[in-house]
């Protein structure tokens, strides 16, 4: 029996095409900044973003962390969301490695951090206080039901920073689901950003590496730290041939994505014994919880396991289900009649 897994768009597995470029890709030494493919998946990546230039790393988390220790010097403290990735999942990077002092504001259920708080959060100069450095936002944000950050509010809280002196930086894992779902390109999006990163293997199904972009002198900084850290990649073609298969293609797979998410939820909704918030689901994440006395909501996510359907409960109850390159359309309606079954 084939798996239905919905647990994230991580799991997501290379298509053929992506492992024939893998598999044909032409290699050098990217320490030495000479392997063709990574330096035009790079140039790609740079002109996609807006950005002057752009860096591949392992991982989102590396990708982040690089960011930060580029931004912040220790010591100083960077203002992010109470539910950010960052400061959630990233198992306390920049203070572990970079001594730098988090500042968490609560997150709205829009991913959104109120204004006024990023105002009166930033420290003013006194000996007693960490120096404020940095604003980190997340766009899509993974922990509040997957919303696109808005340009507007993303200029908003740039303008704070440029007053201020500060620099801000976008954990865009999942950037290219708010630009499919704002129907805005990334260039204008992240115009005003310092430095955005991107994954290649969530939605868009590469197996390994993320993209950091931001100004020359930002990621000539970056590759050093990328060094220290154990980033530094030799044949790194292989990883970035997989990207160069999918980066002018992104919109086509991230609106389907979108499209099942909708389908689901909808499908969801009018289900007895489950409940969604539809006007939560704006890409390809979505949230449900059980409303049914009959069955408990481990015995419901062990029943759907056991049937193929896979997915994650967090500790509040809330179940989450995201949609991905792996994900057809028959498997949502396969989905639905498993939850339905379980649930009569």
């Amino acid at each position: 029996m084939k798996a239905i897994d919905l647990r994230s768009d991580t799991v997501t597995l290379p298509s053929d095409e992506i492992r024939k470029a893998i598999f044909d890709a032409q290699l050098g030494d990217d320490v030495f900044q000479e392997d063709s493919t990574v330096n035009l998946l790079e140039e790609k990546a740079a002109k996609l973003s807006g950005k002057e230039e752009a860096l591949l790393v392992p991982s989102g988390t590396m990708g982040n962390l690089v960011s930060f220790l580029v931004h912040c010097p220790r010591g100083t403290e960077a203002i992010l969301g109470d539910r950010s990735h960052t400061f959630t999942y990233e198992a306390g990077g920049i203070s572990a490695f970079g001594g730098i002092h988090s500042h968490q504001l609560r997150n709205e259920d829009d991913g959104t951090i109120d204004i006024e708080s990023i105002k009166n959060a930033i420290r003013y100069d006194n000996i007693h206080f960490p120096k404020t450095a940095l604003i980190s936002l997340e766009n899509t944000h993974n922990k509040c039901f997957g919303f696109p950050l808005s340009k507007d509010y993303i200029d908003e809280v740039s303008a704070i920073s440029k007053e201020n002196n500060l620099k801000l930086h976008i954990d865009g894992a999942r950037i290219f689901n708010a630009t499919v779902a704002l129907n805005i390109s990334l260039s204008t999006l992240v115009e005003n950003v310092d430095s955005i990163t991107f994954c290649l293997s969530k939605g868009l199904a590469c197996p390994i590496g993320s993209i950091i972009c931001g100004s020359k002198d930002f990621i000539y900084e970056a590759r050093r730290i990328r060094k220290a850290l154990g980033g530094g990649m030799r044949q790194a073609g292989i990883i970035a041939a997989a990207g160069l298969t999918i980066i002018d293609n992104i919109d086509d797979q991230i609106s389907k994505d979108h499209k099942n998410a909708k389908l689901l939820a909808d499908g969801i909704d009018a289900i007895k014994g489950l409940t969604i918030d539809l006007n939560k689901v704006q890409s390809n994440i979505l949230y449900c919880r059980l409303d049914s006395n009959k069955i408990s909501e481990d015995e419901f996510l062990k029943m759907c396991k056991n049937e193929g359907v896979l997915f994650f409960k967090y500790p509040s109850g809330d179940y989450r289900l995201v949609t991905h390159y792996g994900i057809k359309e028959k498997d949502i309606g396969l989905v639905l009649s498993t939850f339905e079954k379980i649930l009569s």
